[in-house]
């Protein structure tokens, strides 16, 4: 039996930097990520009653706080909704651009982009990286590599640390975290998280996108021949005789044209700054993550020769055959609707939440008494939760059952701002002749009488007799 190797073992890719219009999107989308991962923990939010924090997950009190936001548990629909959206949203976005997640949006690229920006400033470019990786150990590479690490770590431990800081008062966290002080459950949190940054971002790199996510492996179902992807435009780079250096009077490129030459000066530098270490002139691959950098750095060579860019550029296969791209097909303008009706019902939901919600639960052990005087008395469970940041004020009555009282645990029924009251009311109800064994349908009716919300809420019941 033959043993073969899925995964060619080698050393990391050390990729070249390179300057120009997608590398200034992908930092400035690497700056403004993570301004706000590290930063929104640090926000205050003034608030009538809760945490004083702009972002929280209080686990306690089972509330989630978005500045003037807040969430209940039973709001978790919500997320179903959000993880919906973000789905449509990514199957939309693939089916016209290709994996442009992967290559400016993704966790792993942007962490992977700080880790190494990090190696090139303590270790320089490619060629430097390259020349310390192949010397041996002596003490400038033990100074530089160490720094190098000691950086990487840093990096992981305040990405872990910054993760847990969404999870209580980000400045009392902190303080107990540094003092030995802090919970338990912030202290592994730290430690996974800094590992798992410190491996995948620092060690595994582009294996991850090459052997790990499993986008890359379906993504095949969601592109087409109109998808946008980067692409190396064949004809114009091969020519009729194939790329070659531009040499002596192969400087010219009507010269070259005339030789059969095409425009790809075989420079190599679309591959030396790719961060998966593959060659785009060679088509489509799945280890593609539609960066873009290989565009930067092929439209700097033409741009030095003087000659047209866009030798590699964002196009669809029709394009480069000649052929009309179609954007509005079956498919795209599906996605396009559920990413539209996804949006609309999560802003609508969220929009036209209930601020006062009412609930009346029968108390079934026992589901009726009967009262010494012959009433007929069952109890009920009635909730009153106050969402709004306003204390408020009700009163609570029963409407179609004739012949009936109610007795409340409590009169005063005063919530105060986002919370929840829970009182026992007993309804007594005298049977009238010939009413045995038939139930009867009646309502609470809780009308507010201070607070922000003015509506009366209705609470449909039912009332079990003998």
């Amino acid at each position: 039996m033959s043993i073969e190797q899925a995964i060619q073992p080698k050393a990391s890719l050390q990729p070249r930097s390179v300057e120009g219009r997608f590398r200034n999107i992908k930092t400035g989308i690497l700056l403004l990520g993570y301004a706000v991962f590290f930063l929104l923990p640090w926000i205050r939010w003034e608030r009538a009653v809760g945490p004083d924090q702009a972002i929280l997950f209080d686990i306690p009190g089972r509330r989630y706080y978005m500045f003037d936001l807040v969430m209940h548990a039973q709001d978790i629909f919500w997320l179903t909704a959000l993880l919906f959206l973000a789905a449509v949203l990514l199957f939309f976005v693939t089916t016209l651009f290709g994996r442009v997640f992967c290559g400016y949006f993704c966790f792993q690229t942007l962490w992977t982009d700080a880790f190494r920006w990090i190696e090139r400033w303590v270790q320089g470019d490619r060629v430097a990286r390259l020349r310390l990786d192949k010397q041996p150990w002596n003490t400038e590479k033990i100074r530089k590599v160490g720094l190098t690490h000691a950086l990487w770590l840093l990096l992981a431990m305040w990405t872990g640390l910054s993760f847990g800081l969404y999870w209580g008062d980000a400045f009392e966290l902190t303080a107990g975290f540094f003092t030995g002080t802090a919970p338990t459950a912030l202290y592994g949190t730290v430690i996974i998280l800094t590992l798992t940054t410190y491996l995948t971002a620092g060690w595994a790199k582009e294996y991850v996108c090459l052997h790990m996510c499993p986008y890359s492996r379906f993504q095949s179902v969601m592109f087409d021949q109109d998808t946008m992807i980067v692409s190396y435009d064949m004809n114009r780079g091969e020519g009729t005789t194939g790329r070659v250096k531009p040499v002596k009077e192969l400087r010219d490129q009507a010269f070259r044209q005339e030789k059969g030459h095409g425009d790809c000066v075989d420079c190599g530098l679309c591959v030396q700054v790719c961060p998966t270490g593959i060659d785009i002139r060679d088509g489509l691959q799945i280890s593609c993550i539609h960066c873009a950098l290989c565009i930067d750095a092929c439209d700097g060579i033409m741009d030095k020769q003087g000659w047209k860019r866009g030798l590699i550029r964002y196009t669809s296969e029709h394009a480069l055959e000649g052929k009309k791209t179609k954007i509005l097909k079956l498919r795209t303008v599906g996605y396009g609707l559920a990413t539209l009706f996804a949006t609309i019902y999560l802003v609508w939901s969220i929009a036209s939440s209930k601020q006062l919600e009412v609930t009346a639960v029968q108390i079934r052990s026992p589901l009726y008494v009967t009262l010494s005087d012959g009433r007929i008395q069952n109890s009920y469970e009635v909730k009153i939760n106050n969402k709004t940041m306003e204390a408020a004020r009700y009163t609570l009555v029963i409407e179609g059952l004739p012949n009936a009282e109610m007795d409340l645990q409590i009169n005063d029924l005063s919530v105060k701002p986002d919370s929840t009251l829970r009182v026992l009311a007993k309804v007594r109800y005298t049977m009238q002749p010939g009413e045995a064994g038939k139930n009867h349908d009646f309502q609470f009716r809780l009308t507010p009488l201070e607070g922000k919300v003015v509506e009366p809420v209705i609470v449909p019941s039912h009332f079990m007799t003998p």
